[in-house]
């Protein structure tokens, strides 16, 4: 009996794998120290390259990329879904996120048969009432959830058509060469949602024109009561519903006043965009990435450099501006740990997809296989026991 006690306690207590191994396999992504990547990778439209480096120590962004069939039905669209979910406040919502949007998006588009501006907003939409749905089965024991949220970058590429969706401050970025100088161009295509910009600060004022500190300059940054940054996210339910914006939930995110509408959207800014044979590339990123490189600065490392490890570069090129800015060694940078990371950059996470201009334009209709990676990071540290699990979990995703 005791050797079978001990038995079931060296598997409830079996401790995880060294996280911070290098792996040898790109399949799935390598992991060096903080950072994650996946040099190479292709998709229906042509090629990838991602990066994560995590500084949280809890990674609170998200990343995916899927390729292939868009919908539930054979008949397609076909295309390539990128996704970048750059959480706060905890890691809850963008793993929620990156479970359940690409899902909500194929259910709609099996729906419509096809994909569309509609499609993914109804993908949006179920994605932020699901996860209402948990903040409000979650709320009696765990009432922090409420003040957890995520930016959520989303682009969709089908039948020679971009489509990018944004909430938050994450930013797609296009290089679109230049025939006749021979130069690639950075061109914006994501609009965001930060109190930082004047028009966010407009926009907030004329929706709540009774409320005078709707925005509010804290330690020389705007923030949304004082509060958050971004105006539009996922989650970040203290600011959506009034009922979650009281006790148990921490004093420091409970306002003074009751309101009785959203402060916070989650209405994602979607454009279209007919995708030209001199659109070579864009890049999704989490702030953490903008913070440090221009829109230019970005496209030009990409250009300049072979396709492979892209996205790695990106992110060394931003570690390095901010070693730079504390006036310290990019060596010494990479030897700080995960949570005191933070107090020197953000998390960072880095896709860059690759257009070939021959497969893009190809019809939605046209098939490709499957292909699914999701970016990577460090959840636990190397000597943490595993917590016990029943076989059902154990054998789960």
């Amino acid at each position: 009996m005791l050797s079978g006690l001990m038995n079931f306690l060296r598997a409830c207590f079996r401790p995880r794998s060294d996280p911070y191994v290098h792996t040898s396999s790109d399949s799935n992504g390598r992991q060096d120290g903080l950072l994650w990547y996946k040099d190479h990778g292709h998709h229906v439209n042509g090629e990838f390259s991602m990066a994560v480096v995590q500084a949280n120590n809890l990674l609170e962004d998200q990343s995916q990329i899927e390729s292939g069939n868009l919908s539930l039905h054979e008949s397609g669209p076909y295309g390539t879904f990128v996704g970048v979910y750059d959480g706060h406040g905890g890691p809850e919502t963008s793993r929620y996120i990156n479970d359940h949007l690409f899902q909500h998006l194929k259910r709609f588009s099996t729906e419509q048969q096809s994909m569309s501006v509609d499609v993914i907003k109804k993908a949006y939409q179920a994605t932020e009432e699901g996860f209402l749905s948990l903040v409000t089965k979650q709320w009696p024991m765990k009432p922090q959830i409420a003040a957890v949220g995520s930016c959520c970058l989303v682009g969709v590429i089908t039948g020679g058509i971009l489509y990018i969706a944004n909430l938050g401050d994450s930013r797609a970025v296009l290089g679109r060469a230049v025939k006749a100088t021979g130069d690639v161009l950075s061109i914006q295509l994501s609009s965001e949602h930060n109190a930082c910009i004047e028009s966010v600060r407009q926009e907030l004022q004329s929706l709540h024109p009774d409320d005078s500190h709707i925005v509010v300059l804290k330690h020389n940054v705007w923030r949304v009561k004082g509060l958050i940054q971004v105006s539009r996210s996922i989650g970040d339910v203290y600011l959506k519903k009034a009922e979650f914006n009281r006790e148990p939930l921490y004093a420091k995110f409970r306002l003074r006043e009751p309101f009785k509408k959203p402060i916070l959207s989650a209405e994602p800014s979607i454009s279209v965009h007919q995708l030209q044979p001199h659109d070579q590339f864009i890049i999704f990123a989490s702030d953490g990435l903008w913070e440090h490189l221009s829109n230019q600065e970005a496209v030009d490392i990409v250009q300049n450099h072979p396709r492979s490890g892209s996205a790695r570069r990106l992110v060394k090129a931003a570690l390095q501006e901010a070693a730079k800015k504390r006036e310290m060694r990019y060596s010494d940078l990479k030897k700080i740990d995960r949570g005191v990371r933070r107090h020197f950059h953000d998390d960072i996470t880095v896709i860059v997809v690759f257009l070939d201009s021959d497969l893009v334009s190809r019809a939605s209709s046209v098939k490709g296989s499957n292909i699914s990676v999701r970016g990577g990071g460090i959840s636990l540290p190397p000597k943490t026991l595993a917590p016990c699990a029943t076989p059902t979990e154990a054998g789960g995703t």
